[in-house]
């Protein structure tokens, strides 16, 4: 019987091109963001605040990273995926850490969750963009 088993997750190395790419994106926009990337277990990896970002899009980009890995989705995905239930969507939301609308993207290797990457301080949409180009440079397609 297997006692173990071998979970792949994201290198420190990735996170930083992730969140490097993430806050360019946010340059590119005209937004000062907060980019994170957290493992599949949802801890801190990397981590990089924009000049001028708001401090408390630390803690949101953290959490949005966080949800996105544990559930292996992206934050607004799982919003919608919920919205039929709203008991289900209210119980998930009020959850420590999690966050239920758009800046969090889940960094998939061969198929396989290995971290996800959060970002706040622009508008949603402007958060997605920035998680899906940092997610992107994570995985090397940039």
């Amino acid at each position: 019987m297997q006692v173990s088993v071998t979970r792949r997750i994201i290198s420190s190395a990735a996170a930083l091109r992730g969140v490097a790419s993430a806050v360019a994106k946010g340059r590119e926009r005209g937004v000062a963001v907060v980019a994170a990337v957290v493992d599949i277990g949802g801890d801190l990896v990397a981590c990089l605040r924009a000049d001028g970002a708001f401090a408390a899009s630390v803690s949101i980009a953290k959490d949005k990273a966080y949800t996105s890995a544990v559930f292996g989705a992206a934050t607004g995905d799982l919003s919608n995926a919920l919205k039929d239930n709203p008991v289900l969507h209210h119980g998930i939301s009020i959850r420590p850490g999690v966050v239920l609308f758009g800046g969090g993207a889940p960094i998939v290797e061969d198929g396989a969750v290995i971290g996800a990457i959060g970002v706040s301080g622009g508008s949603e949409d402007d958060d997605r963009a920035c998680a899906e180009a940092g997610a992107d440079a994570a995985l090397g397609r940039v």
